[in-house]
């Protein structure tokens, strides 16, 4: 018999090995690419969600008799015109309210020179700070170059715009040729998993519309108790400050109502410094209201997630990709509950005072 090497390692173990190492380089090169590309996959993240959110409206233009492309193309057009004409109205209201700020700031300066004096008996003079404030002074020219600045935002805006288009033309591919990019998809699956596929594609559709709307009534809810407000203390551009802070506060999670309350607070300066504290007190009050009682309700009941968890989505999406994350977080993971819903068999829970709803009821069930 010819000697036989006992030492030697099986061929099934290298395999294994090979196997092995194999796998964690391709997983590495795997993340590495993900990195290096991160940008690009959210963009077409973020195309894949507007594509679901344009569907159905595109699905009723061509009930109407419009062509898919058309629809499509309509469609993200007033969409892009919308965002244009907010923003150029909202770069107006800022300049010339940064502009009147700084007018009339050597005036509440002499107020508060004058109340500091009577108050405390005591000396302040502000005659070096009203001038820098004057015409010709170092913080009037600052303020009047930002100013300028801020009407020409159009053109740094514009160049933004262009990095967004490239998710607007996924956009439009993904959804005018949805029906043969999904037909592309199924085409490699069998018919129970193309059905699947197709299930989950439709959940995602309508959990994103859900998402949508539910964004759409907060807006409007923040938008009508900002434009109340703004109203009663007398605040110009009172509808266009509202509709800031409402879109504003839906697009910039978590942060987002105070980052919008900036601008209102400056132009209730520029009007009367005592109602930007009013303004602030809106502010803070009224997120605290979306938080704790709109914001749980409506996501509840548009996208059937327990508030805890849209809470936790927000700000995982947030933690691990910013705003984008933040955006599509919910979508995200109702659509993954529904989908665990429709395909995960469930049980009849037992009776018992830990899972009972109602604790009077599981109360007079124990005994005595």
């Amino acid at each position: 018999m010819p000697d036989t090497d006992d030492t030697a390692i099986p061929v099934w173990v290298r395999r294994s090995i090979f196997l092995w190492w194999a796998i964690l380089v391709g997983l590495w090169l795997t993340l590495l690419l993900a990195r290096e590309l991160r940008g690009l996959l959210i963009q077409l993240a973020m195309a894949l969600f507007l594509s679901f959110a344009l569907e159905p409206v595109i699905n009723r233009l061509q009930r109407r008799g419009l062509s898919r492309s058309m629809a499509t193309a309509g469609s993200l057009l007033v969409g892009f015109v919308g965002v244009l004409v907010f923003l150029g109205a909202m770069g107006n209201l800022i300049a010339t309210q940064l502009t009147d700020l700084v007018d009339d700031l050597p005036g509440y300066i002499e107020s508060g020179e004058v109340w500091l004096n009577e108050r405390f008996d005591v000396e302040v003079h502000a005659d070096d700070l009203i001038s820098q404030f004057e015409e010709g002074g170092d913080a009037s020219r600052y303020a009047t170059d930002l100013a300028g600045n801020l009407v020409g935002v159009g053109t740094t805006l514009v160049n933004v715009l262009f990095q967004t288009l490239t998710i607007a033309l996924f956009t439009y591919y993904l959804t005018a040729d949805g029906p043969r990019f999904r037909r592309f998809i199924c085409s490699f699956l069998s018919a129970e998993r193309q059905r699947n596929v197709l299930n989950v594609w439709e959940l995602a559709i309508s959990k994103t519309g859900a998402y949508i709307f539910s964004r759409f009534i907060l807006a409007v809810a923040s938008a009508f108790f900002h434009w109340a407000v703004f109203r009663m203390l007398g605040l110009p551009s009172a509808v266009a400050l509202a509709i800031w802070v409402g879109v504003i506060s839906q697009f910039i999670p978590t942060l987002g109502t105070y980052v919008a309350g900036v601008l209102p607070i400056l132009v209730a300066i520029g009007v009367d410094p005592p109602k930007a504290l009013w303004v602030l007190v809106a502010v803070i009050g009224y997120q605290q209201i979306e938080n704790y009682v709109l914001q749980p309700r409506v996501t509840a009941q548009t996208l059937d997630m327990h508030p805890a968890v849209s809470i936790a989505a927000v700000l995982g999406g947030t933690a691990l990709f910013g705003a984008p994350g933040a955006l599509l977080a919910l979508p995200v993971v109702a659509t993954s509950g529904g989908f665990l819903t429709a395909y995960l068999e469930r049980h009849e829970v037992v009776a018992d005072r830990l899972v009972d709803h109602d604790q009077r009821q599981a109360q007079g069930r124990e005994p005595a």
